[in-house]
């Protein structure tokens, strides 16, 4: 799985239009900003965007509002971009090997949980299966960093809660700090989930002194960008010029600008069917079949809730395993985040009318809660023929969504 899934994402990074889809041009653009300039961390509003075909600088203000690390580092890593086209594949790459990294943290769950044969595939067959995964990969995009990070987070706390070593909490802090400084979802997914975790610990009375000053000092390295943000802008996430430029004219573009806007539980339902509309992007037009088939990541969601209740219970009742410990904080983390995602691009559907920011891209640092889920409610399926059948839907389920979730040769 880990040769393919590198060999998918190089591929996507050689074959890829750096014009389509990830914001790549915007991404390449703040590392070439940071190369040409030398300044480790420019003002948000200063940000212009490349020409996409000869990679020269354009008056285009660009509109990224995340931290300057993850572009930092390409800047030191990768070749120059300013001027060379040819830069794009040696920084993909890159973020290829980063990609693979938090794929391998996420497969290591399964082989460390001592999984059987079938219940490995319903673990690992749907990580390898999502759609945006290796092209995100073969892309430059933060995206990359904030999967590594809550990847390392996510098997980091599994072996935690598991063994309470204090080098497993250690090393699922950096993992919050490598999400957190990528951009502010990854801290909040990440964070979410240590910190959910910690939270059980106190509950248990398991949670010792001697954790509290890692956990402090992590928190507030992660945090920190986020706070200069806040006393530059007044937001952890600003809204920075380019940014609503680019909403406004996107949604003066498609006829929003002047549409009546949603009401608040409108806007929702919006959001919610955009989103899984969005696991499998394509530019082409879908068929019938295509959205027929988008049944099948909406069964596994709703699996992955009922693993998450089962899962509850099991802490209620003092029976919890690691599965369940890591199935509640994740989901939690994942439903606080989704709901100041909601609220947030609210805001910008009401002033400027845009539509588009249901984004599952955002979800992937920790996107190992819903196999997990899904294991928690096959645990506790004891019916043979229910378990078969349980199994068939998260195995075979991601695989037929890949098939026949986008038009042929989309």
């Amino acid at each position: 799985m880990l040769v393919l899934f590198l060999g998918a994402a190089l591929f996507s990074a050689h074959r890829k239009d750096v014009t389509q889809g990830f914001d790549e041009v915007a991404h390449l653009s703040y590392v070439a900003q940071i190369q040409s300039t030398g300044a480790f961390w420019p003002k948000l509003e200063s940000l212009r965007m490349l020409d996409p075909t000869t990679f020269r600088f354009t008056t285009e203000a660009n509109y990224l509002n995340h931290p300057p690390f993850y572009y930092a580092l390409l800047a030191q890593l990768g070749p120059r971009v300013e001027n060379n086209p040819g830069a794009a594949f040696p920084l993909r790459a890159l973020n290829a090997l980063l990609a693979t990294f938090g794929f391998a943290a996420l497969l290591a769950i399964g082989v460390t949980a001592r999984l059987d044969k079938m219940q490995f595939y319903a673990f690992a067959v749907p990580l390898f299966c999502i759609p945006v995964l290796a092209p995100i990969a073969g892309a430059v995009n933060t995206d990359n960093a904030a999967f590594a990070g809550g990847a390392l987070a996510t098997l980091a706390t599994w072996q935690f809660v598991a063994s309470r070593r204090t080098a497993w909490l250690v090393a699922a802090l950096a993992g919050v700090v490598i999400a957190g400084w990528a951009k502010f979802t990854g801290f909040m997914l990440s964070g979410g989930l240590v910190g959910a975790t910690l939270l059980y610990l106190l509950w248990r009375g398991q949670l010792r002194a001697a954790w509290l000053v890692p956990v402090a000092l992590a928190f507030l390295l992660a945090l920190a960008p986020y706070v200069v943000f806040f006393l530059q802008y007044g937001s952890p996430t600003p809204d920075t010029p380019g940014l609503m430029i680019m909403l406004r004219d996107g949604a003066r573009a498609a006829g929003w600008a002047d549409a009546p806007r949603l009401s608040f539980l409108a806007w929702v339902i919006h959001f919610i069917a955009d989103f899984f509309v969005g696991w499998m992007p394509t530019l082409a037009q879908r068929t019938l079949l295509n959205y027929a088939a988008l049944a099948l990541p909406v069964a596994a969601v709703l699996c992955a809730i009922a693993g998450f209740v089962v899962s509850v219970r099991r802490l209620l009742d003092r029976r919890e395993t690691t599965l369940d410990v890591i199935v509640v904080a994740g989901t939690l983390a994942i439903a606080v985040t989704l709901t100041c995602h909601i609220v947030f691009s609210y805001g910008h559907h009401l002033s400027t009318g845009w539509m588009m920011e249901a984004y599952p891209r955002y979800y992937l640092p920790l996107i190992a809660t819903i196999p997990l889920a899904g294991l928690s409610l096959l645990a506790a399926v004891q019916h043979p023929h229910g378990r078969a059948a349980l199994l068939a839907l998260l195995i075979t389920g991601p695989i037929l969504f890949r098939i026949l979730g986008a038009p042929f040769g989309s």
